[in-house]
């Protein structure tokens, strides 16, 4: 396969990284907007180009917008770096792109070329730098998914998450840089709203993480249903708060077909685990565990908690988090989920 177009010096270095692409580039153009020609097989197809440094899966959301104007012409994008949650939202949406790690997704008439890289140390390290939606700001994030139409101030964001202001408004710059909000007003009057939720979500599943702690038990119930309700009764008869999230808590939130082998709920992190297991009565086991209690750092996982059929579960967005990172069938679950009841 062969490409030609007239290449910016970054562009060309990421290009001829890719194995079994041939480069040829046009001496003396600069504009990166200018259309490139792949050829392959006899075939010719002029696709119009970008070039941006780092991509993420808000970035991804905006090629998809751009691709959408010019439907004739295939977008090629080339990057120097491109996150997998970005990866996967331009492959659903067919925009062909190539980054400086070695991936590498083309779909043209008569044309599949896939390659997979492998993201160095040294980027994972470079990318800690930015305010990653983890944490607090992973709060912050919820707050603005679950009021998506509201003009927000950094200080009334500040206290709805219950982070600091400084942090609430590093949020909102990076979000607004990512192009997912937007501003009006200046000075005190300045407002942000979520411009676009679906990005907003696909980005908080792509960065967030939680430093927590399991811990594993088991409790005689007849049936699943059972086991939740009275883990919840329980917990909430002892005074400990609690949500309930994985299949469990899509169980209430949108019932699925599967099985639910394990519960989950989130508790306080300040709650000692015996404690825990004396109001629960749930046993201590080493295997074929059924319940398992989950701590984090400023118990994030309990931010924004809802009833549902007298127990608290997480709220939808967190919900939907908890069940990507569920192996055991947990995407289909999650794809349900925002289908159902997200809606975006």
């Amino acid at each position: 396969m062969k490409i030609e177009g007239p290449f910016e010096a970054p562009a060309l270095e990421v290009l001829r990284r890719i194995p079994g692409l041939t480069v040829v580039a046009e001496l003396g153009a600069t504009n990166r907007g200018v259309d490139a020609l792949v050829r392959y097989a006899g075939r010719e197809v002029r696709v119009a180009m970008q070039f941006q440094q780092h991509v993420n899966a808000a970035a991804a959301w905006q090629l998809v917008g751009q691709a959408q104007t010019r439907p004739d012409s295939p977008l090629l994008l080339i990057a120097g770096v491109t996150t997998a949650g970005a990866r996967v939202i331009l492959e659903e949406h067919e925009i062909a792109a190539i980054d400086g790690l070695g991936n590498a997704h083309l779909v043209l008439p008569g044309l599949l070329f896939h390659l997979e890289g492998k993201r160095p140390a040294q980027l994972r390290r470079a990318g800690a730098r930015r305010t990653r939606l983890a944490g607090k700001a992973g709060i912050a994030v919820q707050a603005l998914l679950l009021g998506p139409d509201h003009d927000w101030r950094v200080q009334e964001l500040a206290a709805a998450a219950d982070v600091s202001v400084g942090l609430a408004l590093q949020v909102l710059a990076r979000l607004e840089r990512d192009g997912v909000v937007a501003s009006e007003g200046a000075g005190p009057r300045r407002v942000r709203r979520v411009v676009n939720p679906t990005a907003l979500l696909d980005l908080w599943a792509e960065e967030h993480r939680d430093r927590l702690t399991q811990h594993r038990g088991f409790l005689l119930a007849q049936t699943p249903q059972q086991r939740a309700h009275s883990l919840g009764t329980r917990l909430a008869q002892a005074g400990i708060d609690y949500a309930l999230t994985g299949a469990a808590g899509a169980s209430l939130v949108a019932p699925f077909v599967t099985a639910v082998p394990v519960t989950a709920v989130w508790v306080p992190v300040a709650i000692d685990p015996e404690d825990l297991r004396h109001a629960t009565q749930v046993d201590r086991v080493e295997e074929g565990h059924n319940v398992v209690f989950l701590r984090a750092d400023n118990d994030a996982g309990l931010s924004f908690r809802q009833q549902r059929n007298e127990l608290w579960v997480v709220n939808r967005f967190r919900l939907y988090v908890d069940l990507l990172d569920d192996p055991r069938r947990g995407r289909e679950q999650a794809d349900n989920l925002r289908r159902e009841v997200i809606g975006f």
